[in-house]
């Protein structure tokens, strides 16, 4: 009998579960390329930004910013006169956006609503690059990549009020919204941490092995940095006390990072593999790479839709020539907008 009892009871359990199986979830579709908004035009590209009020992308392209309604998927606007864009600051509280104009030295702000360019803020450093609007203090901040400075504005004068040294190149940089902003500095493999309320340095922390890192994004609840790096990793950096806590592969040439919230997933864009890496934070100091999702090759930067969950990306199809700068040169009217997400 008790061998008859032992066979029974695996059987038994086997039917119960057969119910649960059968209406267990399927997996969720991988993310892959939605679609291609082609744009064509000339000119060079940078940064990304997405208006999650408005449902609009900003797109830096190289004398101007381009404005997609990414829901009609079509273009319904240019900001003009941006000459050398590099990135978008948005400031919703304010309702407005400020361009990061490279060649100019200055900066434009204009209307999220009506796309209207409001005013030219002149007397930035060199090389305006990445641009942040910091909550905590309402100021705009930029960072100059021929001056090793930071450019501190007012919106409400109209002007720059302070400038900040650095101890390096400065590269991509994030607010936490509590008075504090973070930048990469590109050739020193360093994170500069940087208080809003006095306009000074606070911290540098090393980032090696990162070299030469580019994109940074933030999880604000759990204190966590993210600095994509040219040697195929990013790193993860404790922003309270500069730890690193975390070293994870990725792909070739990023230049953009972000972090989805909602998921806990951080996306590398790898503008030279044509990949994004997808890497899941298990914890605070637990990641790993679930997903490498085919983009293009030269799609470096990118923008996180929230609502959707959707990746948008610049990108455009390489020559086989370079330019006298070193990079590809494009094939012309190829250049188009990727959207990333699951069908």
């Amino acid at each position: 009998m008790q061998k008859l009892f032992r066979s029974i009871v695996p059987a038994s359990l086997l039917l119960l579960a057969l119910p649960l199986a059968a209406h267990a979830a399927p997996p969720a579709p991988a993310l892959r390329v939605l679609s291609s908004l082609p744009l064509g035009g000339t000119g060079g590209w940078d940064y990304l930004s997405f208006d999650a009020a408005h449902r609009h992308l900003f797109v830096s392209r190289g004398d101007r910013v381009l404005v997609i309604d990414v829901d009609r998927q079509r273009q319904v606007g240019t900001i003009a006169g941006t000459d050398g864009v590099h990135g978008i600051a948005l400031a919703p509280a304010l309702g407005r956006g400020f361009t990061s104009n490279g060649k100019a030295a200055a900066v434009t702000e204009f209307d999220l609503a009506t796309l209207k360019t409001v005013a030219t803020i002149s007397g930035t450093g060199k090389k305006p690059d990445a641009i942040v609007y910091d909550p905590a203090s309402h100021h705009v901040l930029t960072f100059n990549g021929d001056s090793d400075s930071a450019s501190v504005i007012d919106p409400a004068r109209g002007r720059v009020i302070a400038t900040i040294a650095l101890p390096g190149r400065p590269e991509f940089a994030v607010s936490d919204g509590a008075g504090h902003v973070y930048v990469n500095l590109e050739d020193k493999s360093e994170l500069v941490q940087l208080d809003t309320a006095s306009d000074k340095v606070l911290q540098v922390w090393p980032l090696a092995p990162c070299r030469s890192p580019s994109g940074l994004a933030i999880d604000v609840r759990r204190r966590r940095l993210f600095s994509v790096c040219d040697n195929r990793l990013m790193a993860v950096t404790d922003a309270g006390d500069g730890r690193q806590v975390a070293s994870v592969p990725i792909g070739n040439g990023p230049d953009a990072v972000v972090f989805d919230a909602a998921t806990s997933t951080i996306y590398s864009s790898n503008g030279d593999s044509g990949t994004i890496t997808a890497v899941h934070e298990d914890g605070p100091d637990r990641y790993r790479v679930v997903a490498t999702i085919p983009s293009q090759v030269s799609a470096r930067t990118l923008a996180l839709d929230p609502r959707l969950h959707r990746l948008y990306l610049s990108a455009a199809r390489q020559g086989k020539t370079r330019q006298a700068n070193g990079w590809p040169t494009i094939e012309p009217g190829s250049f188009a907008i990727l959207t990333v997400g699951r069908p």
